[in-house]
């Protein structure tokens, strides 16, 4: 395995660790994350309409996508804690039965924020089903991606 596919988080002795950013310098580091969420036709309309029971889906959802982005590091194991300077949460719905979830998230540190903006779409996206499963259970959470990442030493990353 050559140095530049070397798994970071792994020790000569194939123990978990986290990786040491001491050395590393602070930059300005930005990552976008996509999923979507389909479902029925009708839950999209109620979502639309705002008529959910809940109340409103995509306001609550965001929230919960800026939250989870923010408490990244409590839940995946060897994330650093950050500092985050900004988390976007935006919205398509180029469909009558899809919502597309897009986040940024930004830092300036010595690490980046791709698992940040993962969680964000991901937590999105299940607040979106958790508050719409009393009207649709067969909604699917899927296309949970990094699109792209910015700064930091490996440089700059765009999914084709």
């Amino acid at each position: 395995m050559s140095k530049k596919t070397k798994l970071t988080h792994i020790d000569k002795n194939g123990a978990s660790r986290m990786v040491d950013v001491s050395h590393k310098e602070i930059t300005e580091r930005i990552a976008v994350a996509h999923a979507k969420v389909t479902m029925k036709p009708e839950t999209f309309s109620l979502i639309m309409d705002k008529k959910v029971v809940k109340g409103d889906v995509l306001g609550v959802a965001r929230v919960a996508g800026i939250m989870a982005a923010k408490k990244t590091s409590e839940l995946i194991p060897m994330c650093h804690p950050l500092n985050l300077n900004s988390v976007k949460i935006d919205y398509t719905n180029n469909n009558l039965d899809s919502i597309e979830i897009t986040s940024e998230v930004k830092v300036t540190a010595k690490t980046g924020v791709e698992m940040e903006a993962l969680t964000a779409v991901s937590v999105c996206a299940l607040t979106i089903y958790d508050m719409c499963k009393s009207a649709d259970k067969s909604m699917l959470i899927s296309d949970i991606y990094l699109v792209g990442k910015s700064g930091g030493k490996s440089g700059t990353f765009e999914r084709d």
